[in-house]
């Protein structure tokens, strides 16, 4: 399998799990991770210059495209350009990683996690732990020196999961700070 087949089944993978998603966002998603597996990296420099080679376009050109994902609305060039609203993809990542999961094991385990970057941010995640590791799933990025409780904040994270899950499974919840 060449590595532009291995792209285009990543596309569909990334298409199928995340129908929710429009196909530009999709794609660009699919091209981010892969160019990240790919190249070990999650540098855009990397990750550009290895997809430029890949799909025979300008580096700019793809580098753009790739920068341009993440950015707010406003700041895309183009018409009818919005924001990826990524709360909108935790019930289905949720979804895709259970799809793996062994039909007659319906025993899930979440973590929940804050980790505090620089006093910059402080980010709230839920993973799935599995196999000794956390699969993130749902986040939040709030600023580090906020003041306010977290509590609401878990419970919109874990809202958005809620139809993700069977009722017939069991789920514990992991959590470090009581």
């Amino acid at each position: 399998m060449t590595r532009s087949d291995g792209l285009s089944q990543w596309m569909a993978t990334v298409s199928t799990h995340m129908p929710h998603l429009s196909p530009p966002v999709s794609t660009v998603l699919a091209l981010w991770s892969f160019g990240r597996v790919m190249t070990k990296s999650c540098g855009l420099t990397t990750v550009a210059g290895f997809l430029s080679d890949l799909l025979k376009q300008p580096e700019n050109t793809v580098r753009q495209r790739l920068r341009e994902w993440y950015y707010a609305a406003e700041d895309k060039r183009g018409e009818q350009r919005r924001e990826l609203a990524v709360r909108e993809s935790f019930g289905p990542l949720l979804r895709w990683v259970l799809s793996y999961w062994p039909s007659d094991e319906k025993r899930l385990a979440l973590a929940m996690d804050a980790t505090t970057l620089a006093q910059v941010f402080t980010v709230l995640v839920i993973s799935v732990i599995y196999r000794g590791c956390a699969i993130p799933i749902a986040w939040i990025i709030l600023p580090a020196t906020a003041q306010g409780a977290w509590q609401p904040h878990w419970l919109a994270l874990f809202a958005g999961l809620q139809d993700s899950i069977a009722a017939d499974w069991t789920v514990i919840v992991l959590a470090d700070r009581g």
